[in-house]
Parts: structure tokens; C-alpha cells; sequence
């Protein structure tokens, strides 16, 4: 399939687009328009500046990517029948990879500046102007790697991947979306099957993190995509659980209509929203960069990957 060069790029819909506008619309108009085609050779500067500063991450973000990642290898190597890697092993694999990510930040700038989506930035790294990690984001993260991991195998989800012949598995970890009013609406489960015995849906979602507000909407949306491509009658034979790894917890939610209604009405609202920021909404082309206003808390400006573009003096 011949890859398309877009002028501007395709309008979608997603939470964490949706959370994006909401903090703030500088920081939305570099992720969504503005980096547009940076990834081209042949890309303007600042669409290759951005498209950069975009690909930037966090020490606790990169700890959860590299946490997800694995999770879903070790569950294709039960499925594949193939052998399990142990604890140990897996935390040997996380360490390794959170120790390759430090050098490439540190040592590697170069290849990460011409190819940012195959090497890690640190934003701790990229914005302090030092080869050092703060202590106490080491600690916390080293903290966390052994706990995680043990929690994940011990979890109900992994179980459940264990006992396999109940359970019919679908593809997890792949992009998935639904179509509304001629929008895509992305969705990312980290798992999904159904348990044949009970004859339920399940849907899980790993948490690296603490338990959030948000949570609810986004097993909402997975609910309401499920419910439409398996053309599920009641939500009653849908389980959405939360596997929280820090904590050691897993919290299974019973969605009611009510809820699919509350998530339809954000995202027709958020489109809305989204559509305001537009000069061409059938093309999606924004408005100049100057009329999406910046953030004015510095707090949430000393998290984000654009400062060199919104502060050059700095």
C-alpha cells in the first residue's frame, strides 16, 4: 500500500486529544498540525522542529511504554505456546532498556535529532541541560520496576491469558477506531477476549500509574466501540477491567447507557470545539498558530515538549 502525503492531516478524534486541546491550544496545534510531515526529508524547519519536540518523552511515561510493551510480547508467547520469560528476567529486560534509553538521550542527540522515532529523548535530559536524571525520579521508577512486575503476573488478567482455553483472544495493542459523523474515533485496548464459560466480553486496560478521573470515559469509549463492532445487545456481558500494577489491584467496572451517553456527548462536544479551531474544517486546516492561545501556567509549561519553540530566549 502506497503511503499518502497529506497537505494537511486527516481529522480524528481521541481522549488524549481531546485532554491535549483542553490543557492547552499551542501545545495542540504543534502535536496535531504543526508537525505535520515532519517526519519527510523534505519538510519545512519548523514542521521538523516540532514533529521532534513531539517524539520527546518522560522518564515515567517511557517506564509505562516499556511496562505495556512487554506485557503484550509475554502474552503472545503464551498464546504462541512458547516459553515464559521469569520475573527476574522481565525486570532484567526493563532495566536494560530504561539504562539504553538514558545513553541514547545522552550520548546519542545526534541520531535522535535525525531520526527522533527510533531513539529516545528524556525530557529531564533534553530540558536540564545536564547528562543527570534527577534522584528522585530514579528512585521512584527503581521502586516501581519490581512491583509492577510482580503484580503483572500475579494479576486476575494474566490468569486469564494462562488459562487460554477458556478464553477466545482478539488482537490487542493495535490501532482501532470508529467511524462517527465521518470522523475517526481511535481506541487502543491493551487486551481483549471473551470468556467462552461465562460467555463475556472482557477488556483490560494495565495501569502503571494511579487510579484517574478519566479512567471511567475511556472504558466508556472501549465499551461503546465493542458493543458497535460485535454487535453486543446489553453491557451486561461486558467486563471493562482495570489492572492497577503499582497498586496490586484489579477494579472491574458495569457500565450503564448512561455512560455511553456521557461519552458521546464529550467527543460530539470536543469535536465541536476542535471544529472552532479550523479555517477549512472539511479539509482540516487550522487557523494560523498565533490564534491558538498558549498555556499560562508554568507548571504545566515546565512539562511540555515545546518550550525552545514557545520560550526561544529561554
Amino acid at each position: 500500500m502506497k503511503f499518502e502525503v497529506r497537505k494537511y492531516p486527516e481529522m480524528s478524534w481521541s481522549l488524549s486529544r481531546h485532554k491535549t486541546m483542553l490543557t492547552c491550544q499551542r501545545k495542540y496545534a504543534y502535536d496535531y498540525y504543526v508537525s505535520h510531515n515532519g517526519w519527510l526529508n523534505d519538510a519545512d524547519t519548523l514542521a521538523r522542529q516540532a514533529y521532534r519536540l513531539k517524539k520527546i518523552t518522560n522518564l515515567e511515561m517511557h517506564f509505562g511504554s516499556v511496562i505495556h510493551d512487554l506485557i503484550y510480547q509475554i502474552i503472545q508467547r503464551v498464546l504462541s505456546n512458547k516459553e515464559i520469560p521469569s520475573e527476574e528476567a522481565v525486570v532484567d529486560e526493563i532495566r536494560h532498556q530504561l539504562n539504553r534509553s538514558f545513553i541514547e538521550s545522552t550520548r546519542k542527540e545526534h541520531l535522535w535529532q535525525h531520526r527522533p522515532k527510533h531513539y529516545t529523548m528524556l525530557h529531564e535530559i533534553y530540558y536540564s541541560q545536564t547528562a543527570q536524571l534527577p534522584d528522585h525520579k530514579i528512585k521512584k521508577i527503581t521502586n516501581r520496576i519490581h512491583t509492577t512486575v510482580s503484580n503483572f503476573f500475579a494479576s486476575r488478567s494474566f490468569a486469564d491469558v494462562l488459562n487460554k482455553e477458556e478464553m477466545n483472544f482478539l488482537e490487542s495493542e493495535k490501532f482501532r477506531y470508529m467511524t462517527v459523523s465521518g470522523v475517526k474515533i481511535y481506541i487502543v485496548m491493551d487486551l481483549l477476549y471473551k470468556d467462552v464459560i461465562k460467555d463475556k466480553w472482557v477488556i483490560v486496560d494495565w495501569k502503571t500509574g494511579k487510579s484517574s478521573e478519566e479512567d471511567r470515559n475511556q472504558l466508556a469509549l472501549y465499551a461503546l466501540y465493542l458493543q458497535q463492532k460485535h454487535n453486543i445487545e446489553s453491557l451486561d456481558d461486558i467486563v471493562i477491567r482495570n489492572e492497577y500494577l503499582l497498586e496490586g489491584i484489579h477494579v472491574e467496572h458495569q457500565l450503564t447507557e448512561q455512560d455511553l451517553v456521557n461519552v458521546q456527548r464529550l467527543y460530539g462536544i470536543s469535536l465541536e470545539q476542535m471544529h472552532s479551531l479550523l479555517i477549512d474544517a472539511e479539509e482540516n486546516i487550522p487557523k494560523p498558530i498565533e490564534q491558538f492561545p498558549m498555556q499560562e501556567n508554568p507548571r504545566i509549561c515546565a512539562h511540555c515538549n515545546y518550550q525552545e519553540l514557545c520560550f526561544p530566549s529561554l
